[in-house]
């Protein structure tokens, strides 16, 4: 597995590389216990680490430490670890590395990590000489045991969530699919414009809601020659990657699959946290599987041939993003624009991945918008458009400025049928007894889950979506 939603994140990597810090707030982000391995020594055995060298020497406490790993890769419930810098020197501990966890390396260069901590009481670090040479003998191991490497935080929650955000990674796709059999399932139109670099049969999907249909995942089950061992990759926008994400959970009862987005909205939103599903003519999403993908490849030049549509319907999930995450991620360059929602989301699937809970909370303004999409067959108008519509409502519910909204996204009103809309926001998967159960925000940064308004007030604020 290249993730983590069932392992330990372990952090590994030299002094001063900032594992401490980091990883303390990686576990926050994943609601995750975080364990600092040489804290803890210090802790049971009331001894500093400077103290541990000086009366027991370094071979005793390489000892220790390892005790110390081993048992905490050993428990079950998933953690975030922070290494010490040389515990990778010990081979039992990389095998439980290995079998236990996601490894991830904090890199730091051996100058800024002297500047950090040189001179101090670490015995490792008295000497600049002597740490310099110690920084080159380790660099090999860590490179050997890290499953990925991470500058900050949000690196790491990528890593954890198995995903790759990054120029180029379109190339390295095939070095990034798991090895044997493969199959593509991609956006035809997609395909005009970039070609995925793997050797495998393509199974071309129709662009847009058409992918999302029973039918569709049909051909693909009829067409599939993949053993309960291969993967299929997803290529193309959030309709494609939910369509063959769906597919994958249930050809042969489930087999491995690998997500590539090439549209905002998949890179930022649909692509990652493994929730696939199709349409049903009742409403949208009805029919899906929680089925986390192996590996998520985002490559952010991908969406340099995006029609300006696509774009606007990706700021959509954007501005969502922001509003949830109470920052203007809107107003980021775009590749750290795609970054930071990115691991936004990552975070709050990892956190509660069947959607049990908080999990919701990624549904702001799509109770309307998913009612105002089935009410249009899925054609009168773009996901975005009814996302954009969607966060209007939400916002105004919530008594909030609308202002970010309106200046980014500028939605207007739809044509579609009053009743069809209200039917299908009454039939939401989230609704209960009919009564629709909405996400609002207190504020942003805030946001409320599972609310129930007055049915008159609900259908006020959907019919300020439609026109007549």
């Amino acid at each position: 597995m290249a993730h983590a939603l069932d392992r330990h994140v372990a952090l590994i990597g030299f002094m001063g590389a900032g594992k401490t810090t980091l990883g303390a707030l990686a576990a926050m982000r994943l609601g995750r216990r975080f364990i600092d391995l040489d804290r803890e020594l210090e802790r049971s055995l009331q001894q500093t680490i400077p103290e541990l060298f000086e009366q027991r020497g370094e071979a005793e406490f390489r000892v220790l430490e390892a005790e110390a790993t081993l048992s905490a890769l050993c428990n079950e419930r998933p953690a975030v670890l922070a290494l010490g810098g040389g515990a990778v020197e010990t081979p039992s501990i990389r095998r439980a590395l290995k079998e236990n966890a996601l490894t991830v390396l904090v890199d730091v260069d051996a100058q800024t990590a002297w500047t950090r901590i040189g001179g101090n009481a670490r015995p490792l670090a008295r000497d600049e000489e002597s740490f310099h040479a110690l920084f080159r003998r380790r660099q090999p191991l860590y490179a050997e045991t890290a499953d990925a490497i991470a500058l900050d935080v949000d690196g790491i929650v990528l890593a954890a969530a198995g995903i790759i955000v990054e120029g180029g990674s379109l190339a390295r796709l095939p070095e990034l699919v798991p090895d044997g059999e493969v199959e593509v399932v991609a956006d035809a139109t997609v395909l005009g414009l970039h070609r995925p670099p793997l050797e495998a049969p393509v199974h071309a999907l129709r662009g847009g809601e058409e992918a999302k249909s029973l039918g569709a995942v049909e051909r693909l089950w009829r067409d599939f020659r993949l053993g309960r061992d291969g993967t299929i990759a997803a290529f193309g926008g959030g309709c494609t990657t939910d369509a063959a994400g769906f597919a994958a959970a249930t050809y042969l009862r489930g087999v491995g699959w690998v997500a590539v987005p090439t549209t905002l909205v998949g890179q930022v939103d649909a692509a990652i946290g493994g929730k696939t599903a199709v349409n049903l003519p009742e409403g949208k999403n009805l029919v899906g599987a929680f089925h986390w993908p192996v590996r998520t490849v985002i490559d952010p030049a991908l969406l340099e041939t995006l029609p300006e549509s696509e774009r606007r319907a990706g700021m959509a999930e954007v501005v969502k993003t922001g509003l949830l995450a109470g920052e203007p991620l809107w107003e980021l360059p775009q590749a750290e624009l795609v970054r930071r929602c990115a691991s936004y989301k990552a975070a709050v699937c990892l956190r509660d991945p069947q959607e049990l809970g908080e999990r919701a909370v990624l549904n702001l303004g799509h109770t309307f918008a998913h009612a105002l999409e089935a009410a249009g067959d899925y054609r009168r108008l773009s996901h975005g458009e009814a996302v954009a519509l969607g966060l209007l409502a939400a916002l105004r519910l919530s008594g909030l400025d609308t202002a970010a909204v309106e200046e980014v996204l500028q939605p207007h009103p739809v044509q579609v049928s009053r009743d069809a809309a209200w039917a299908a926001l009454a039939r939401d998967k989230k609704a209960r007894n009919g009564t629709p159960r909405l996400v609002l925000l207190e504020a942003p940064g805030k946001p409320v889950t599972g609310v129930e308004l007055p049915e008159e007030q609900v259908r006020a604020a959907l019919d300020e979506l439609i026109v007549d």
